[in-house]
């Protein structure tokens, strides 16, 4: 019989007790052994490490009022200044870049408002090597204290070489995004699908933080697909990141006569509902707005105000997504499918039609199985989930490890 490689099992080990440190914020190592079944003894040893390493720092705790004798207790806490994360996220019409500890606290923030979608890829990273260089110098650090990079993009990503294979806000492909930046500023980088940060995200910090399987859909310029199974973030072949965009929903015709089948994100993205929005207004003043960078809100203004036509599109778009979410249902039976994405401003011109056709979409033999959160709008939301991501490795966790340790 094979036995486990003792590198493997120290690894898994300094992971677990890393993540009931972070989990409790401050805690004791008698409370590390309970949380995660090893022996004292194995837990001192490393927290020892972690001490010397100065990824960890202790702090003392009085003992309480009616505890006349005692030593005070000893707790950890993961050390803030441990290490600097940087990361930085494209969109279509902007580019954020924050900085955070080892805490995953967010430092600071920079906004460069640009059309993404209409430079090359080459002024683009200009434009993303600068922010980081000042958003750096905000914090008060240096380059050279940054331990790592993370870039979030829309689309389907490579993460093991840093390439983005397609985003809808390049006209360029296979952009080798991770390695150019690495070569700029000498730092650790990668690259990773914007939803797949908020998916890290909610697993260390939100509605999946004591879940071991859940979804993300994320409603954006596209519709992207986190899924996290056995605690482990679910890449697919070769690292790449799922699109849900790609679903197919509305089939036209047939593949004979050279029809195209109608895909989700041709339905219920932003940019769908947009151009769909502004098509409608064509030739009005509305026309320009509803183009502009706060289209999203101003659809969802008009249409609260009484266009029939605009709610119209939201109710396709919310049905649309429904049908794919009770299929994603239907198929992984997650406790929690989590929904995120600046579509949701709309509220319930989107949610309503999109629950019920969930509803009515799932079989009744799970049906009751999942739970629809939505997420709460943050900013800094993918910026805590960069942190996850680098600081996971930093950590020294081999994959497959990163789930909530259990009782065994």
């Amino acid at each position: 019989m094979k036995t486990a490689d003792p590198e493997l099992m120290r690894a898994i080990n300094r992971f677990h007790v890393m993540d009931a440190i972070r989990r409790s914020g401050s805690i004791s190592r008698v409370e590390i052994s309970e949380q995660t079944e090893l022996s004292p003894t194995t837990v001192s040893a490393i927290t020892a490490a972690l001490l010397e390493d100065g990824l960890v720092i202790p702090r003392q705790v009085a003992p309480a009022p009616d505890q006349v004798r005692g030593r005070p207790r000893i707790m950890l806490e993961l050390n803030p200044a441990a290490a600097s994360v940087c990361g930085a996220k494209l969109a279509p019409n902007k580019i954020t870049i924050a900085i955070t500890n080892f805490q995953a606290d967010v430092l600071g923030t920079v906004s460069i408002p640009i059309r993404v979608d209409r430079q090359p890829a080459t002024v683009i990273l200009d434009l993303v090597e600068d922010g980081v260089r000042s958003c750096i110098e905000a914090a008060g650090l240096q380059v050279e204290d940054i331990n790592s990079l993370c870039l979030g993009v829309p689309g389907i990503v490579e993460r093991a070489s840093g390439i983005c294979r397609y985003s809808p806000i390049f006209s360029e492909r296979n952009l080798k995004l991770g390695l150019d930046l690495q070569e700029r500023l000498k730092v650790p980088t990668t690259v990773e699908s914007d939803v797949n940060l908020i998916t890290l995200a909610e697993q260390w910090f939100g509605h999946g933080r004591d879940l071991s399987d859940f979804l993300v859909v994320s409603i954006e310029h596209t519709i992207g697909l986190g899924i996290v199974h056995a605690g482990e973030l679910f890449r697919g072949a070769n690292g790449l990141s799922p699109d849900l965009g790609d679903l197919i929903v509305s089939p036209i015709g047939s593949i004979g006569n050279g029809s195209r089948p109608g895909r989700l994100s041709g339905i219920a993205s932003t940019t769908a509902i947009l151009s769909a929005a502004a098509v409608l207004a064509r030739g009005t003043p509305q026309e320009k707005l509803l183009r502009g960078t706060r289209g999203m809100e101003h659809a969802v203004s008009l249409a609260q105000a009484g266009d029939e036509r605009i709610s119209e599109i939201f109710e396709e778009a919310g049905r649309a997504l429904g049908i794919a979410i009770a299929n994603l249902i239907t198929l992984f039976a997650p406790p929690k499918v989590i929904l995120a994405g600046s579509a949701l401003q709309a509220g319930d011109l989107l949610l309503k039609p999109l629950r019920d056709a969930v509803q009515a979409g799932t079989p009744e033999t799970i049906s009751g199985v999942t739970e629809i959160v939505v997420h709460e709008s943050s900013d800094d939301t993918w910026a805590r989930g960069a942190a996850a991501l680098t600081l996971r490795d930093l950590y020294g966790a081999p994959w497959g490890t990163t789930g909530p340790a259990k009782k065994r």
